[in-house]
């Protein structure tokens, strides 16, 4: 959990994940942390939103929120984002994922 901790930094209102995606996967699923940044692989293709849509909708499922509370803020266009997780605190953030691993 430490790993999924170090990609989590608090921010006003929740916390901001590290994360690189990896799209055109066979299927959605978290890969694991390598560098401080969550690996995600998404089977969306990169074109017109429909990664980051994949991606905000799977976190957000995994960590039992709204989609709408889970977005983009910043590398919408390229594979390493940031992604604003509302209402959690950064422990909790890697906690939830933690589980929903197994």
């Amino acid at each position: 959990m430490d790993e999924l901790l170090a990609a989590c930094r608090a921010q006003e209102e929740g916390t901001a994940v590290a994360v690189r995606v990896v799209p055109r996967a066979k299927r959605t699923a978290v890969a694991g942390v390598q560098g401080g940044t969550l690996r995600v692989r998404v089977a969306a293709p990169p074109a017109e939103g429909r990664a980051n849509a994949a991606l905000t909708a799977h976190l957000a499922g995994l960590l039992g929120l709204r989609d709408r509370d889970v977005r983009v803020t910043a590398g919408a266009r390229g594979r390493t984002k940031t992604v604003h997780v509302a209402g959690l605190a950064p422990r909790d953030v890697a906690e939830r994922l933690a589980a929903a691993r197994g």
